[in-house]
């Protein structure tokens, strides 16, 4: 048992070693298992053709190959440009409708069953339709990425619309408060988890439709250079470009997204544990 700076005992302050602890055991597990999964790979693509799985040194090569020639970076700026136009305009439409459905009851019910109707749309759908609206263009990306997006955002926001403690509202309407301080002082720290919540699955979500996007409707992107290296049967860049997008969003969700989620909901952790 330690003691604080006072000389009193606080139980307390072995919690944080212990947490490093377990983190540092959780990060030493998770490349165990990368660990494996390449030996793994590595045993498989021994005894099969290299145009079929090649293993981790080709792929190497092949990544090596598209770092030198400037593809790499390139094309992934270009998806990850899509991609955050499309979810910035999701999340511009999204989140007012969420508020908008969620404290007016009339007309969440009357567009409740609208969204169901959109999560079901497959992305390749979406696709199709924007190659006729807009053809092959930087707008056909970004429409599947909003209209996949968009419906994620809402549903999220609208849910913790509903969690808003009703006596609150009602105080707010005997203090006469104005309409734009009820939504940003009682409304938007309520909603504000939800909203992180679908953000970042509607985010993820993003990242994949768009490859779907740019294979279909696009002469640029990541998923274009993905079709384009499937149909030379180059299955060392087709691995090498998937490789690539897991690193990249593995990084974005628990290099970025995750962190700022825990920093900025710290004070939610530390309601629920007392």
């Amino acid at each position: 048992m330690a003691k604080d700076s006072s000389g009193f005992i606080d139980a307390r302050l072995p919690a944080r070693p212990l947490s490093r602890r377990l983190r540092l055991g959780l990060i030493g597990k998770r490349l165990a298992l990368v660990a494996a999964a390449g030996a793994i790979w590595w045993l498989a693509a021994l005894s099969v053709p290299h145009y079929i799985l090649p293993g981790p040194a080709r792929v190497w090569d092949a990544l090596q190959l598209i770092i030198d020639n400037g593809d790499l970076w390139s094309n992934l700026a270009i998806t990850l440009w899509r991609v955050a136009v499309g979810f910035l305009i999701a999340t511009l439409v999204g989140l007012p409708l969420g508020i908008l459905l969620g404290s007016n009851r009339g007309a969440g019910e009357f567009f409740e069953p609208v969204l169901p109707v959109l999560n079901t749309v497959s992305s390749a759908i979406w696709a199709i339709f924007a190659i006729i609206w807009f053809g092959i263009s930087n707008a056909t990306t970004i429409f599947v990425v909003f209209m996949t997006a968009m419906p994620l955002i809402i549903t999220n926001v609208w849910q913790g619309t509903r969690t808003v403690n009703p006596d609150f509202i009602e105080l707010a309407q005997v203090l006469r408060m104005a309409h734009w301080k009820v939504m940003t002082k009682i409304y938007l720290p309520t909603i504000l988890p939800y909203f992180f919540s679908g953000a970042r699955l509607a985010f993820g979500f993003g990242w994949r439709v768009s490859l779907v996007a740019e294979t279909i409707g696009s002469s640029s992107g990541v998923g274009y250079r993905l079709r384009q290296a499937a149909d030379l049967i180059r299955t060392d860049q087709v691995f090498a470009w998937t490789l690539t997008l897991v690193i990249m969003m593995a990084t974005i969700e628990m290099g970025m997204m995750k962190p700022l989620e825990n920093y900025l909901f710290r004070w939610k952790k530390d309601t629920e544990s007392r």
